[in-house]
């Protein structure tokens, strides 16, 4: 899945870029919905089969100013709504991003792609001074929390930093919010949603949610939570009251990070990597390595690339649903809070904004060559784990085995900063005379149940054994 923030993307039309502030962090960019379309072969080439992208209804008209870190060097700057969170009007989209016929396009030519679209939206607030603050129910209560509770004591009932909040607890605010979204959803034609704050809505809410779009969309659509802090552990309850298809797995940014950054035993490493595994049947962790809430990782891994690579590896062989941020396969520039929300990199190719930005073509053709392992192998998507390294190893192993179709894949990496040789030994049953290294085409020997193997400084070798392989 490839998570998009429309107005960084791609200008596809000049006629919305009204207040566009291309010098303001916090500004609108100009990128919008007909862009994006325009570039989907972008996407369906690196071998995505999945776009989230931000919410498109229309945003509050004021920007507030916001004090970014100083340690950036930005001073004071006016931040706009122009990634969807600060909605004004549930009803209609937003024109700096097009119109709902811009919308269905997009979904459109992306299934002519085999490309689903999620939508994210929102439910648990409106923008600053929306116009929903003055909206009062039938019987006089007004639809908003302004400034109200503290989320550590009473995480649904609160303003989440600082957001008016939607009391989604009367039915008359509840049934406004869902009938939006939901009839938003039908129209344009999305395969799923995105959910945003999702502790911060009552449970029975998200029930209600899961039966309507089921009922409302279609039986199979797709629901994808954004719990802070979630993992297999936490995301669980969820999964077993069957309100959500998957949940963020808020875990496998920072667990990568430090493993590939020396801190750690690798072992230690693989038996997390293990432990991902204890999802319910049947549901999923969307893991990432860089968001628009957190740093880049790139940039906390001191944009050293041979160390983001083998985050990148271990993310694409890794169970759960692999969610690459915009930008990030060729090397995105951002670091933390605004920067990590800058313009999509388009090197010389005329396209706006981020016309002239340097892109990683080479690291670009590197996600290119993951993906398309991933796709090959159902072992990486749904295989059972195994860690063979020992205690006492600098080299990290683990196989990923899927019975049915036979597809059998061994995973080592060195993050070293010297060459090492390891010695591994296969699992029992594996019998093959040889492994194919999926990265180098390099094909390796097997001998008496053992293979060989010289791992560079800070790489991975990923190889590929039995007849499971998808042929594309």
């Amino acid at each position: 899945m490839y998570f998009v923030l429309i107005d960084r993307y791609a200008d596809g039309d000049r006629s919305n870029n009204q207040k566009v502030e291309q010098a303001n962090p916090g500004g609108w960019h100009g990128g919008d919905l007909k862009g994006l379309t325009r570039q989907l072969d972008e996407l369906s080439d690196l071998g995505v089969t999945a776009l989230w992208i931000n919410p498109v209804q229309k945003q509050i008209n004021e920007c507030p100013y916001a004090n970014a870190p100083a340690k950036l060097g930005i001073p004071e700057f006016r931040h706009c709504g122009f990634h969807g969170y600060w909605i004004d009007d549930f009803s209609s989209m937003d024109a700096h991003l097009g119109n709902l016929d811009d919308l269905k396009s997009l979904v459109d030519e992306a299934h002519k792609r085999n490309i689903k679209v999620l939508l994210d939206v929102v439910y648990n607030h409106a923008g600053y001074n929306s116009s929903y603050r003055d909206r009062l129910t039938a019987d006089g209560q007004r639809w908003l929390r302004v400034g109200e509770g503290n989320c550590d004591v009473d995480p649904v009932k609160c303003a989440v930093g600082g957001l008016p909040d939607f009391k989604t607890e009367l039915p008359e605010v509840r049934k406004y919010l869902l009938d939006a979204n939901i009839e938003l959803a039908k129209r344009a034609g999305v395969d799923g949603f995105r959910l945003d704050t999702y502790k911060h809505i009552e449970t029975d809410f998200w029930a209600e949610h899961r039966q309507r779009t089921r009922a409302e969309i279609d039986p199979n659509f797709f629901l994808l939570a954004e719990y802070w802090g979630g993992n297999a552990g936490a995301l669980d309850q969820f999964f077993a009251r069957d309100e959500v298809d998957a949940g963020f797995d808020f875990g496998f940014k920072g667990s990568c990070e430090s493993f590939v950054s020396g801190r750690g035993r690798a072992v230690a490493y693989g038996s997390y990597l293990g432990s991902r595994h204890k999802v319910r049947n049947g549901y999923l962790l969307a893991h990432y390595l860089s968001s628009h809430d957190e740093p880049m990782s790139l940039s906390n891994l001191g944009w050293d690339k041979d160390k983001f690579r083998i985050c990148a590896a271990v993310q694409m062989t890794s169970i759960g649903l692999p969610v690459i941020y915009y930008g990030e396969e060729v090397a995105r520039g951002g670091s933390e809070w605004p920067l990590n929300r800058n313009n999509m990199p388009w090197g010389a190719r005329d396209i706006r904004p981020g016309k002239g930005v340097a892109r990683d073509e080479s690291l670009r053709s590197y996600y290119k060559s993951l993906l398309h392992i991933r796709k090959s192998h159902p072992a990486l998507s749904r295989g059972e784990y195994a860690m063979l390294s020992r205690p006492s190893d600098k080299v990290l192993v683990y196989v990923r085995e899927e019975v049915t179709s036979k597809d059998r894949v061994l995973v080592a990496i060195n993050r070293e900063a010297g060459e090492i040789a390891v010695d591994v030994t296969l699992p029992a049953g594996w019998n093959e005379a040889a492994a194919t290294d999926e990265l180098s085409s390099e094909l390796l020997s097997i001998a008496a149940g053992h293979i060989k193997l010289i791992m560079a400084p800070k790489s991975v070798r990923i190889l590929s054994f039995g007849s499971g392989k998808v042929v594309h």
